[in-house]
């Protein structure tokens, strides 16, 4: 690919006039010589074609998309023409430009200006434009009252990218702002809970909790830096190597098959507990993980990595595993160090207050082997007194008594139910009574024993529906009690009360059911009229109330009903 001239027809033609300045033609030698600059230009041999701004022109690509056309007017060879034009590109915002947020209001204006808003006064809108409530006397007019100009939003145009951007018009310093209010506000929350809790720690005098606590915050502190053991990498680096055990050893869970032996966890491959229990150790192949842990120099090296941890948190680097000699020999000296220490303020204070002959005492197993506790043994060697278990203490409140009672609830007991045994009451939020009360609760007990008298229960309380009820009851007793007088100076036997009674609710249910059979057929017509109607144009009756039915609607209902299953059904008229 070699550049070739391309000039205009008018250009050409004032050319051909001079005839020493006609382009000649090429011979076959120079030819020869482009073709071979061309290939060892696309072979990376020779160096590439430059554009007017220095920079390489791919070699592969073609004469025809690198060759600008006559109207172009170019004198070298480039790809200025193939690129989009500056002419022709729209005018795109600067990056990070974005609408004002948060505009406060400026100063306002105490007179009218010219060209304000007649209504309000303010100079970036006119009349016609203004969102205030439109005054009876303008400001123009008025020049009180005088609105503060706003911010005209500048009309920004986005490109393609800045567009679909979702971060586009973020303000990191406001969002860090927020982030450090709330990191704020959550250490000071922590804070207060910290000093709450040690100080009812203090109060009940619970100095284990409070060191625990602290020993847990400590923890938080440094949990990047224990991701494992006696390592310095980071969360995002921890390899997890998983615990594989050689196919010819027995497994864990195999050495017990019982089902309420050591827990094996399958996601781990651990089973931290002794499947052997009872057995000596000795015998026994696997006792279980924690027994691992927990023998030999395990306790020394976790003590170790404790203290390395402590080191370089003070800002000592040492390293367990990378330098174990110094680590060993910086924790012997820190230990001898802590003893010097101590049995210097311990010979200070000897020395200054005195009482070294009080801390020569016998050996411990001396001390603790003889005691003054009196405890008696039998011949078998089995304790017959002395030496008693102390009393179990419950973790819930003892001896806690209310309402001037001199005993606990539930230290009584009788009928099945529990009370207190200092008056016998079983109601458990009533005052002490004393001696009366447990008279008169020893001869309700002896009435009942008896059979004389029984238990007086109180009556539950009615409620208002039930009271109502029975006042109605009441009234409608009466007006029967007078019905019966009435009914008294007539002289007929029962039987033909009874038989006219009878007759007359016969003929009381005929006619109804034939009221029932008319109204059927009136709803059997209205449901077929209201069919044959279109769904849109069907009334709606909302007012319609449902109400249970009585025995001859019924009635009707299944004389009306016809069954198509029935043979019958044909001969019915």
């Amino acid at each position: 690919m070699s550049f070739q001239l391309n000039l205009p027809p008018s250009a050409v033609a004032k050319l051909a006039k001079t005839e020493d300045d006609l382009p000649k033609k090429v011979s076959r030698e120079e030819w020869r010589k482009q073709k071979e600059l061309e290939e060892a230009r696309k072979a990376g041999t020779a160096p590439a074609m430059v554009d007017e701004e220095g920079k390489e022109i791919n070699p592969h690509i073609p004469q025809y998309i690198m060759q600008a056309p006559w109207y172009y007017g170019v004198d070298a060879a480039t790809l200025k023409h193939q690129r989009v034009q500056p002419e022709t590109m729209k005018p795109i915002s600067e990056v990070g430009a974005w609408y004002k947020r948060g505009v406060k209001q400026g100063s306002v204006a105490t007179k009218f200006r010219k060209g304000a808003c007649q209504n309000c006064g303010s100079m970036t809108h006119q009349k016609k434009d203004c969102f205030e409530r439109p005054r009876k006397i303008g400001a123009k007019f008025t020049g009180d009252d005088i609105a503060p100009d706003e911010h005209l939003q500048p009309n920004i145009d986005f490109s393609y990218e800045s567009k679909r951007d979702r971060w586009n018009g973020l303000d990191p310093e406001e969002h860090q702002k927020k982030i450090h209010e709330e990191f704020a506000r959550i250490e000071e929350a922590k804070r207060t809970l910290k000093e709450q809790s040690l100080d009812l720690s203090l109060m009940e005098g619970d100095s284990d909790k409070t060191e625990k606590k602290t020993d847990s915050d400590d923890e938080d502190k440094y949990a990047d830096n224990i991701d494992m053991p006696g390592q310095k990498f980071e969360t995002k680096q921890r390899i997890t190597v998983r615990n594989l055990r050689i196919r010819e050893d027995t497994a864990k869970y195999l050495y017990n098959l019982d089902v309420n032996s050591a827990f094996y966890d399958p996601k781990t491959r651990s089973m931290r507990e002794n499947p052997f229990q009872g057995k000596d150790q000795a015998e026994v192949k696997f006792t279980g993980d924690n027994f691992v842990r927990f023998s030999g120099d395990a306790a020394e090296f976790a003590s170790n990595q404790v203290f390395a941890w402590n080191a370089y948190e003070s800002g000592t680097d040492v390293h367990l595993q990378a330098d174990p000699t110094r680590l060993a020999m910086l924790n012997k000296e820190v230990e001898k160090r802590k003893d010097d220490f101590k049995t210097s303020l311990k010979e200070g204070v000897l020395a200054k207050y005195g009482g070294e002959e009080h801390l020569q005492a016998p050996p411990k197993h001396l001390l603790m082997a003889q005691t003054e506790d009196y405890v008696e043994y039998s011949r078998h060697g089995t304790i017959i007194k002395g030496n008693e278990k102390p009393v179990i203490r419950s973790k819930y409140e003892e001896d806690v008594y209310i309402n001037n009672h001199s005993s606990v609830w539930g230290s009584f007991w009788s009928n099945g139910k529990w009370g207190f045994k200092c008056c016998y009451s079983t109601i458990k939020e009533s005052y002490c009574t004393g001696e009366a009360g447990k008279e008169a609760a020893q001869n309700e007990i002896l009435a009942i024993e008896n059979g004389d008298e029984s238990p007086v229960e109180e009556e539950p309380q009615k409620s208002l529906l039930e009271q109502h009820q029975e006042k109605m009851n009441g009234k409608k007793r009466k007006k029967k009690k007078k019905k019966n007088k009435h009914k008294k100076h007539k002289k007929k036997s029962s039987s033909e009360s009874s038989s006219e009674e009878s007759e007359d609710e016969g003929k009381i249910n005929a006619k109804k059911l034939k009221k029932a059979l008319t109204k059927e057929d009136e709803h059997r017509k209205k449901a077929e009229e209201l069919l044959q109607i279109d769904e849109r144009k069907r009334p709606y009756n909302s007012m319609y109330e449902a109400v249970v039915p009585t025995e001859e609607e019924m009635e009707a209902w299944r004389m009306k009903n016809l069954r198509s299953d029935d043979p019958m059904a044909h001969f019915k008229s």
